[in-house]
């Protein structure tokens, strides 16, 4: 049987230290690479700070700003060629 949303958050939450250490030890290890560093620190960032304001597009006076929620891409197949 599944657990609850709620059960799995608590059971979750009570590895926090160790996922914070994890994470800790990534960003400090000089031979990760770059990419797991900088994502290990933005996610100690994003825990300890909250995630960063997203930016607006456009916005002026006639045309207010819009808040960027999502970039899709889409594929499209030709049939025929």
């Amino acid at each position: 049987m599944a657990k609850a949303p709620t059960e799995i958050k608590s059971l979750a939450r009570a590895h926090s230290e160790s996922a914070l250490n994890v994470l800790a030890g990534i960003m400090n290890q000089p031979e990760a690479p770059h990419a797991a560093r900088v994502s290990a620190a933005n996610s100690l960032l994003d825990r300890g700070w909250g995630k960063a304001a997203q930016a607006l597009i456009g916005g002026d006076d006639d045309d207010p700003a819009i808040k960027l929620a999502a970039i899709t891409r889409v594929i499209i197949e030709k049939s025929g060629s």
